[in-house]
């Protein structure tokens, strides 16, 4: 084989190894130049469009004010990206005294910056985003060495989870035309729970388990003995006490109480079409939070259910944490009693389902709802009706309690249990 035939082999060959040698380099040309348009705001870049108009009108025209006009905006525009030179290497620390409030309270935080350079930081704008806000900070000249506190307080009129950061360090000239940003941390999150009401705990339901809590039913097989009766046609031979049978002469048998445990489910509709306005919605929520503390404070297993998902609630934190982040779903999401279908499907063994919704769904729909969870299961429906006042009917085999109030779930409650 000769040269001549490998020449056209090699040369692909060459073509790839020059494509990967230019590639990188085009790639740093092309993040160095999105870097330093960056830094250009929209006032900017109409001077700059205005500056090459009145330079080409002044040398085709031969007027010497359009050009003398071009490049006084062009000077303008070189002295204002002066100010963009300098370091801001600050060592950025933003600390959240707590993570979790309530919404109306106010958390509370500390933003430092430090200068662990060997040279001076000249004034920057620092800017704290606070979900879709921001706040904007003054930092003056930082020797080196040197550290400043900033202290702010982020007001919480609604529940949400806020993300508060990244914070940036900001250089800019005095008349807007050029900034430029550099981010310094990363975000942390703020939960932002809804209000909620303590109240006395009730068993609501049960369901069967060997570490549970003893009931009033009465099971022949079961670890809490309760009493010794006769035997009857099918009871298991092994649980016969021998000596009461004995001593009676009639064959005795032992009597044990269930023991079972509350799961207790929340099903939450998100579907707005069944509120009459945000406060209702805010309401619902806030029952379902004051509720579902309660039943973790009594050792239950705890589920949240809302259109789409599902959060398991260990810990009271954690359902808040959920309860935080709810947002109106869209109609598609199905209402209450797709929810009630999910929770059918999903928790079969639920011993008690509190259906949660606003003043919107009609009696049909609630009957409708109940009817498709598992038989044996307690259901409690709260309608949230924002300013009505406190009712209780029933419908089907489930209690509905109406309240216009937070402050009312307690006492409307207690109606229910009694």
């Amino acid at each position: 084989m000769t040269a001549e035939t490998l020449a056209p082999a090699a040369a692909p060959a060459q073509r790839r190894s020059w494509t990967d040698a230019v590639t990188p380099v085009a790639a740093s040309v092309q993040r160095r130049a999105r870097l330093v348009l960056g830094v250009f705001r929209p006032a900017a870049w109409v001077l700059v469009g205005a500056a090459v108009v009145l330079w080409v009108a002044g040398q085709g025209l031969g007027w010497w004010e359009l050009t003398v006009s071009a490049v006084v905006i062009a000077a303008t525009l070189a002295l204002c990206a002066l100010f963009l030179i300098g370091r801001t290497a600050y060592d950025v620390a933003l600390d959240l005294g707590r993570t979790r409030v309530i919404v109306g309270e106010r958390a509370v935080g500390t933003l430092t910056l430090s200068n662990t350079g060997d040279r001076a930081i000249l004034p920057s704008r620092v800017v704290l985003p606070v979900g879709a806000g921001r706040g904007e900070f003054a930092v003056g000249r930082l020797g080196p060495g040197a550290s400043v506190d900033e202290l702010f307080a982020i007001p919480t009129t609604r529940r949400a989870v806020l993300a508060v950061g990244p914070v940036s360090v900001v250089r800019g000239d005095p008349l807007g035309l050029f900034e430029r940003v550099h981010n310094r941390d990363e975000p942390v999150d703020l939960f932002v729970h809804p209000r909620t009401v303590p109240f006395e705990g009730q068993s609501l339901g049960f369901f069967r388990d060997l570490e549970g809590l003893a009931a009033r039913d009465l099971s022949p097989d079961d670890v809490s003995f309760h009493a010794l009766r006769e035997y009857q046609p099918g009871d298991d031979l092994r649980h016969v006490h021998w000596k009461s049978t004995a001593r009676t002469g009639s064959v005795m048998v032992r009597q044990y109480e269930e023991t079972r445990r509350s799961h207790f489910v929340l099903a939450l509709s998100c579907n707005p079409a069944e509120y009459a306005g945000d406060d209702e919605f805010e309401l619902a929520i806030s029952a379902a939070g004051s509720l579902g503390l309660r039943a973790v404070r009594d050792s239950r297993q705890v589920d949240l259910q809302v259109q789409g998902r599902r959060h398991s609630a260990e810990t009271g934190k954690k359902l808040l944490d959920a309860l935080s982040a709810l947002e109106p779903s869209k109609p598609r999401g199905g209402g209450i009693r797709d929810l009630a279908v999910s929770v059918a499907a999903s928790l079969p063994a639920a011993s008690v389902v509190v259906l949660l919704t606003g003043s919107r769904t009609d009696a049909a729909t609630l009957r409708a709802a109940c009817a498709r969870l598992p038989y044996g299961t307690r259901v409690l429906a709260i309608v949230a009706h924002a300013g009505a006042a406190p009712a209780l009917r029933r419908i089907a085999d489930a209690d509905v309690v109406t309240v216009g109030a937070l402050e009312e779930l307690p006492s409307a409650l207690r109606r229910v249990l009694a």
